[in-house]
């Protein structure tokens, strides 16, 4: 097949004594300045007529002059392409003086989304291990599966292509969203219709949506738990909310601490992010009656609430009772995968229409094939026989974590009793320098995180988080004695 060539040339005349030279100058110019990038395919000696205006035997000694000046290489049987080479022209990148959007400067807003960026270190000659949390084991997904089921949507698409219809109001596949009712209602008693869901690019989407929607700048309070999740946290703050840290203890975030100028109250109650720890039972219902009486709304951050290792079902924040006021975030990144970026947000109804008006401005809707895939995957079963079985690998990945920390580490760490999710946090007991401790650890090439990464204000809690995702057995074992040998020599 012929590649797509339509870069700008000058071609001379047909019979010009100069036109070797002349296209030769000009395709070594396109290649030096990075018009003609690595790996682009030149056009056949054969059709050097119909693109260059010369025959075969000119194009074929220009190309042999380029090859021999290292631009270009040819692959027998294949044809000729641009060799890999930096380009001599320098682009125009200066503008210093153009005023870009101050909130994207933000110190608070840069760090937030640059969370997962890590700090350059010297590194040991080592093997890496990874026990950063909110990581996936991508190894673990049934690819073969959701290969079968996405080829199965598409041959259906082909059949009967979407309609061409403006997409103006679209809220997302309905077998898309027809299937996550369904599964949000019997794994987290959420009660929803598929006209209540708003499919999105991930909850990072949907977090951003809803600052769009629910913040008027400079004025709305926003509370957030604190420590939490950074890139929410961002979201709200890009569209000029008031962010209000709230502290966390033992039973979630502290309601009486709670601003009373708050309009909008995040948190993140079955498995909060990063301590673990669940909201109780006299904690929801006091949350409820708060943001009822204060007119305020809440936004439940459904993290990990698939993967819960003891206890009985508890039950999301959106309940049928109050359905009014709190918007559901959920997400396939953890029990699928993240380069899915597909997540939904289950909103009241009188906030819905704006939200999706918000979600078209945005990119229109989420991709089509992606979302009729996942819909046939949770439609065939197959989501919930993937989570019975990262369920129990993570459990065992859970229980030696935790066993290991409380028999090595229990001189320096103590765990915080968490019942959900991929990651263990704990805290240091007094004169455990956790900062020093971590910069060890990333000298020897282990990634983790201190809960001081999480926090809005000063930090209150002085220790690690250690998540299990993408560490297995054998990587638990070797990363907890890295843990005990870094301590211990502090």
């Amino acid at each position: 097949m012929d590649p797509l060539f339509e870069i700008e040339l000058d071609l001379p005349p047909a019979g010009a004594r100069d036109a070797s030279k002349r296209l030769y100058d000009q395709l070594k110019a396109a290649i030096l300045d990075g018009r003609l990038a690595a790996g682009v395919r030149l056009p056949p000696t054969r059709r050097s007529a119909g693109f260059f205006g010369v025959s075969r035997n000119t194009a074929a000694a220009i190309y042999e002059q380029l090859a021999g000046d290292g631009l270009i290489v040819t692959r027998p049987g294949s044809g000729a392409f641009v060799a890999v080479r930096k380009a001599e022209v320098a682009v125009a990148t200066a503008r210093g003086d153009f005023p870009l959007n101050p909130v994207w400067l933000r110190t608070d807003i840069v760090e937030a989304m640059g969370f997962w960026a890590e700090e350059e270190v010297e590194r040991a000659p080592t093997s890496g291990l990874d026990f950063r949390p909110a990581l996936v084991d991508a190894q673990l997904f049934p690819l073969e599966d959701y290969r079968r089921v996405s080829a199965k949507a598409l041959r259906r698409l082909e059949r009967r292509p979407a309609a061409l219809k403006s997409p103006q109001g679209n809220q997302g596949n309905y077998r898309l969203r027809e299937a996550v009712a369904r599964h949000i209602g019997v794994t987290r008693a959420v009660v929803c219709a598929p006209d209540d869901v708003l499919v999105t690019s991930g909850a990072q989407q949907a977090f951003d949506l809803l600052a769009r929607v629910l913040v008027q700048p400079g004025e709305t309070t926003v509370a957030i738990e604190d420590p939490g999740y950074p890139p929410m946290r961002a979201a709200f703050a890009a569209a000029g909310a008031r962010i209000a840290p709230v502290r966390v203890d033992a039973e979630g975030i502290v309601v009486g601490d709670i601003p009373v100028d708050a309009r909008v109250i995040c948190v993140c109650p079955s498995h909060q992010f990063p301590l673990g720890v669940t909201l109780s039972a006299e904690r929801r219902r006091q949350l409820i009656a708060l943001a009822r009486e204060r007119g305020a709304v809440i936004v439940e951050d459904d993290y990990d609430g698939e993967f819960r290792f003891e206890g009985g079902a508890l039950e999301a924040l959106r309940t049928a009772s109050a359905a009014d006021v709190v918007f559901y975030v959920g997400t396939f990144s953890k029990c699928m995968l993240p380069s899915l970026r597909l997540g939904f947000l289950v909103a009241p109804a009188w906030a819905l229409p704006t939200l999706t008006a918000a979600k078209n401005c945005l990119d229109w809707h989420s991709a089509t094939p992606v979302q009729l895939g996942v819909a046939a995957f949770m439609s065939e079963g197959l989501l919930t026989k993937h989570i019975r079985k990262t369920r129990e690998i993570y459990r065992r990945r859970r229980d030696e974590l935790l066993g290991l920390i409380e028999k090595r580490l229990a001189d320096w760490l103590e765990p915080i009793p968490s019942f959900y999710g991929m990651h263990i946090a704990v805290t240091a007991k007094p004169d455990v320098e956790v900062a020093a401790a971590a910069r060890g650890l990333s000298e020897a090439q282990v990634k983790i995180h201190t809960l001081a990464r999480y926090f809005a204000g000063e930090p209150t809690h002085a220790g690690l988080v250690f998540g299990y995702g993408v560490a297995d057995l054998s990587d638990i074992h070797e990363g907890v004695e890295a843990v005990r040998a870094t301590l211990a020599s502090a």
